[in-house]
């Protein structure tokens, strides 16, 4: 089979990071570098800082990404995107225009002979009642009708502004850390989950902005992703083996 790619959180078009096209940029040339082998690439969220779809509106710029995810689709190759917490409101138009295929729930799913679950991971095994309380009015239908009723020029600068001030906070505070085994939530969810559903061999997640390739049991794994804004990584699977890089312009062979 051909490899098949994972990524996530690049946070495209974030205002609270500088050199923003630089960073889309290096994006679009990984995956011009893999559209010739790969058989599918796997969004798992966050690649936009924040992304609402109008009926006849959706955001400024991004134009690289989308050119190159249309070319990927042309050529054959799967594109799946994976709603994250900042970019919940896609719709449709990154199907209709793009030819993704657009998950906005966990996906369990056998590729090769291994059993896959993928998600974002915003919501599974966090304890926070503030971040799931937004998560619930994020998701809401009524909410996203109301939202939808602000004209784009004061939409969008609202979007914009509350995901700049998200970043901000976590840039300014230490780098996201590893929790260990007993605390992650990530991995306590993937525990729980692997006892009711002990034939998942990978568990892949993105959100946490952490690399980590843990063995939950001889069969089964958990991995999260890093991000494309400091780790640059990405999963590979050959059908036999699953394993993560980090993109190195002139350096890696994806």
């Amino acid at each position: 089979m051909k490899p098949i790619y994972f990524l996530s959180d690049a946070h495209l078009g974030c205002r609270a990071l500088k050199h923003g096209r630089t960073q889309e940029r290096r994006l679009v040339r990984f995956l011009d570098s893999i559209k010739e082998k790969a058989g599918a690439v796997y969004l798992l969220g966050d690649v936009f800082d924040f992304w609402y779809e109008y009926k006849h509106v959706v955001p400024k710029g991004h134009t690289r990404l989308l050119g190159k995810l249309s070319e990927l689709t042309d050529l054959g190759v799967e594109v799946h995107f994976f709603t994250g917490n900042h970019d919940i409101w896609a719709y449709d138009y990154l199907e209709k225009e793009c030819g993704a295929v657009l998950h906005r729930q966990a996906l369990t799913m056998e590729l090769g002979d291994k059993l896959f679950f993928m998600a974002h991971g915003d919501g599974l095994g966090d304890p926070d009642r503030k971040f799931k309380f937004l998560r619930w009015l994020f998701r809401n239908r009524v909410c996203q009708t109301l939202f939808s009723a602000l004209h784009p020029r004061w939409g969008m600068e609202l979007g914009l502004t509350w995901a700049k001030h998200s970043m901000q906070k976590h840039l300014n505070e230490e780098p996201p850390r590893y929790m260990g085994e007993d605390s992650e939530p990530l991995v306590l969810f993937a525990k729980d989950y692997l006892r009711t559903h002990p034939d998942v061999n990978y568990f892949i997640f993105g959100h946490r902005h952490i690399e980590l390739d843990l063995m939950l049991s001889q069969s089964s794994r958990v991995m999260i992703l890093g991000d494309w804004i400091s780790h640059f990584t990405y999963a590979v699977f050959d059908g036999d083996r699953l394993w993560m890089e980090n993109y190195i312009e002139g350096e890696t062979e994806p």
